[in-house]
């Protein structure tokens, strides 16, 4: 038997509501847009309309999905970040609202620059560096991943977003495959994985069991990428230039011990509207 919109919905945030999912309702219609292919306005201005059998069996696939803990964002393959709409897969990190901090904190930083140049370290999705070219139409950028897959689908967005031919990718592992290149970039971005292999149990589910590890941990502090990139992106940035990274939440002060202050001028740790220090800011000393 046919059921409405409305029936639909209220059958799925029941299921969702059951297996612990907040927002059951919300993410209910969120899912029922993805398997009919409509907006929520549609959703709510026609919720007396009639799914088929296809779409009832699909949305039913969908929410047992969900209530078993995969995240939204896998099931739909897309996320919006920074006003956009980016392809995400298993081979991903979701796209976070923090880390549109990092984006807003870069373009303040490259906005004078007449042609800045950008690498993007853990690129994933590669929504930092395809969100700062849809910015900046005079930067350019090289994407960086030990992730394969990963790559794939930075590229695939970096096409999305009609941004490809200012944006190379790498398989790498950190900068390690830029060689003998010195000073290239104008700026170095990274989100990297930050949590510490003895938090992993104490993640939400959906981060845990379904986002990639390799994208999470960085070791028993959760500190090792970050380590490597201190250390080592100094050789890449032109004097003057920026490195800017996202932390954990309880990291600012340990980082802050880490920096060279020699090869960097620390200028800030910025918060995200939680008030919690999220964005490490650096300046390459020498002129």
């Amino acid at each position: 038997m046919n059921v409405s919109i409305a029936e639909a919905i209220r059958e799925g945030a029941q299921t969702l509501s059951n297996g612990g999912v907040p927002d059951a309702r919300r993410e209910a219609g969120s899912l029922l847009q993805h398997v009919i292919d409509r907006d929520r306005t549609f959703i709510i201005t026609h919720a007396e309309d009639l799914i088929t059998p296809e779409e009832q069996q699909c949305f039913r696939e969908c929410i047992a999905r969900r209530a078993e803990g995969e995240p939204l964002q896998y099931i739909t393959g897309r996320q919006q970040f920074f006003g956009l709409d980016f392809e995400v897969t298993r081979d991903v990190l979701i796209p976070r609202p923090e880390t549109e901090l990092l984006v807003e904190t870069a373009l303040a930083l490259i906005h004078k620059g007449p042609a800045p140049s950008i690498c993007d370290v853990g690129t994933g999705s590669g929504c930092i560096a395809v969100t700062l070219l849809n910015e900046n139409q005079r930067a350019t950028a090289i994407g960086i991943d030990l992730s394969i897959e990963a790559i794939q689908v930075a590229r695939r967005n970096a096409e999305r977003h009609s941004v490809a031919a200012r944006v190379s990718f790498l398989v790498a592992d950190c900068l390690s495959a830029l060689g003998s290149e010195r000073a290239m970039f104008d700026l170095v971005v990274s989100n990297p994985p930050y949590v510490a292999a003895s938090a992993v149990d104490g993640l939400q589910r959906e981060v845990r069991d379904h986002e990639p590890r390799l994208a999470l941990i960085a070791g028993v502090d959760g500190l090792n990428i970050i380590r490597r990139l201190l250390r080592d992106s100094g050789a890449f940035v032109k004097a003057g230039g920026h490195l800017l990274m996202e932390i954990g939440f309880d990291q600012g002060e340990a980082v802050q011990r880490l920096i060279d202050r020699t090869s960097w001028t620390f200028l800030d740790i910025h918060k995200d509207l939680q008030g919690i220090p999220r964005i490490v800011a650096l300046q390459k000393t020498g002129s």
